[in-house]
Formats: C-alpha cells, sequence, structure tokens
C-alpha cells in the first residue's frame, strides 16, 4: 500500500474554533491526510466560516463542515487540534468542544495536537500519565494536569501525537496519518 493509500476510507475531524487558529498548523496536517487518501472535515463551535491566522495577522477563512453539536466522534477515524493562542483558548471553554475531543479518547481514537493545542485536551482531562510536548509556555499546565511534558519535535504515546510549533509540522503530520492508519490504541483511554 502506498502513502497515497494509507487513509482511504478514513475521515479525520479537525477541530478549530471561529477565530485564532493557526494557519499552516490546520492547512499542513490537512494536505498530509488528503494526500494519504483521508477525508478531512472541519468541526467548529459554530457554523460558517472560520478565521485563520498566520501568528497575529488574518490569513484565510475555511468553510466549516459540522458544528460540535452536530458531529460525533463516533463517526471518525482520529482528531487533529491545530495550534494558535486563541483557538484552544476558545474551544476549552465550549463543553460540546471539550465532550468531543475527550470522546475520541475514550473510544480509543488517535489524536493529533500541536503547539498551543493541548489546553483543549487539559480542559478533557485527558493528559494525566501522558507523555507529550507543545509550545513550551504549556509545559507548567502539562506537568500541573499530569502530564510528563518533554521538548522533542514530535513525541507519540499511545496513540496520542503531540508537537511544539511550525517547524515541526512535516514530522507531526507523518506521525498522525501512521498513528491514524494505525487505527484504535487500546491504551489511548487508559487515563481519561
Amino acid at each position: 500500500m502506498s502513502v497515497a493509500d494509507t487513509l482511504i476510507g478514513r475521515r479525520v475531524a479537525f477541530l478549530a474554533a471561529p477565530e485564532g487558529t493557526e494557519q499552516v498548523e490546520l492547512t499542513e496536517p490537512w494536505k498530509a491526510i488528503e494526500n494519504a487518501g483521508g477525508r478531512p472535515e472541519l468541526i467548529s463551535t459554530t457554523s460558517g466560516r472560520i478565521q485563520a491566522f498566520n501568528h497575529l495577522d488574518k490569513a484565510d477563512t475555511f468553510e466549516v463542515d459540522y458544528t460540535v453539536a452536530e458531529a460525533s466522534a463516533a463517526d471518525y477515524d482520529g482528531l487533529v487540534l491545530p495550534g494558535g493562542v486563541a483557538n484552544p483558548d476558545l474551544l476549552r471553554t465550549d463543553e460540546k468542544a471539550v465532550s468531543f475531543v475527550r470522546d475520541f479518547f475514550t473510544q480509543h481514537k488517535p489524536v493529533a495536537v500541536i503547539c498551543h493545542g493541548p489546553w483543549t485536551l487539559i480542559e478533557a482531562d485527558v493528559v494525566r500519565g501522558r507523555r507529550m510536548t507543545s509550545w513550551p509556555s504549556l509545559q507548567t499546565d502539562l506537568r500541573n494536569a499530569g502530564a510528563e511534558w518533554v521538548d522533542e519535535e514530535v513525541v507519540v504515546d499511545n496513540g496520542l501525537v503531540s508537537s511544539r510549533k511550525p517547524a515541526d509540522l512535516p514530522a507531526f503530520c507523518s506521525k498522525l496519518v501512521e498513528e491514524i492508519a494505525e487505527g484504535k490504541h487500546s491504551k489511548q483511554a487508559a487515563e481519561v
């Protein structure tokens, strides 16, 4: 099976707030899923379009496929949580978004998170006992939530893929495709 066939028939949810997503952390993993034959879908807390950013500057907008109220983790084979400072901060205040994220863990499905994205995982209480990385300013938050934080390009822990920043995207994208291709991970929900 070629890389282009790796994810044929697999649906992958990308969860992003209406504003504040770091564009490259949305678009590069999206392309990786498509290039592997998968079907990415954009989920948000509201319908319409989300506003992505290049750091603090407005970038492109993207059409939302489903709201978290309409979506179910049961319909997807994996979840990607892009970063950006405002994105996960907004998501972690939305009960349905947090529940949507938690459901991927209870269903043992792969989750990939980058940059500031782990804030949403902390709110979902799914990082305890997990080894992971993030943007450096989140290390104390992750440790306080029970995770083992490490400063590495990409970390994989039983279906949970994490990376620090846009420069890590090649390794991040490769590992998220690999983990989604592997399917469910029995230890994904060990601490949930």
